[in-house]
């Protein structure tokens, strides 16, 4: 059993040694948690693991139809899972995202549309959505799982009370954006798919890049005032 360190007994000395931006952490020699590292470490991979394929099979599909786009976005999504293996990280995005596009890519050659392969992750995100928002209801958020896609937490502070209530915000914030982008992409998808591709581009990474700042912003504000956590993080 993990035993628990207080956050009033941490010396100054230890807080030097294993703070990070807005967070206590026993990791030593981990980069600092901020919305800069963040974005940096984990933004490109979630734009390549999420929206790459979408693109590719668009640029495919113009080019020579579903079959071309449907093959580009699979080739994209096992370049990004191998790439992920190769840097021996967890993966999960990279894992998620390969399963579902080889089977969005089956079902879309199976119907023969190209509406019906994009539809596809526009369910899945609606699917997301109201994972973040279940998970949380539960007391289990779920961006607090995910957060390890971008971010080695040590088990001291996943299991802190702060911890758990700063990342239910940040799931409930995640919950309304994915489920309002959903109902968006579903009723310009009924328009054309030169439309959709526009609109999943615009609410796309530019509003998933502000809302990871927003949720770091939030988390490290959220620790530095908290009564588990602020005493020691005001030594700093």
């Amino acid at each position: 059993m993990t035993h628990r360190v207080e956050p009033s007994a941490v010396s100054q000395a230890d807080v030097d040694a294993v703070a990070a931006e807005g967070v206590v952490v026993e990791a030593a020699g981990l980069e600092p948690i901020d919305a800069r590292t963040i974005l940096r470490a984990g933004g490109p991979r979630f734009a390549a693991n999420a929206g790459f394929p979408i693109l590719f099979f668009y640029v495919g599909w113009k080019v020579s139809g579903l079959l071309l786009g449907v093959v580009l976005a699979t080739a994209v999504g096992v370049g990004a899972f191998l790439y992920e293996r190769h840097k021996e990280r967890p993966g999960m995005v990279a894992r998620l995202a390969l399963a579902f596009v080889v089977i969005q890519g089956v079902i879309g050659l199976a119907f023969g549309s190209a509406k019906v392969y994009l539809a596809q992750p526009v369910i899945l995100n609606l699917g997301l959505g109201l994972v973040f928002l279940v998970t949380t209801l539960r007391g289990k958020p779920f961006a607090g799982q995910f957060a390890e896609e971008l971010y080695p937490f040590p088990a001291e502070v996943k299991e802190s009370d702060t911890f758990k209530r700063a990342f239910a915000r940040v799931s409930l914030a995640w919950a309304v954006y994915f489920l309002l982008r959903s109902a968006i992409r579903l009723y310009m998808l009924k328009w054309s798919v030169d439309a959709f591709v526009v609109v999943n581009i615009v609410t796309g990474f530019p509003i998933i890049a502000v809302l990871m700042s927003w949720s770091v912003w939030y988390i490290s504000r959220y620790f530095r005032q908290s009564e588990e956590w602020g005493p020691a993080l005001a030594q700093r």
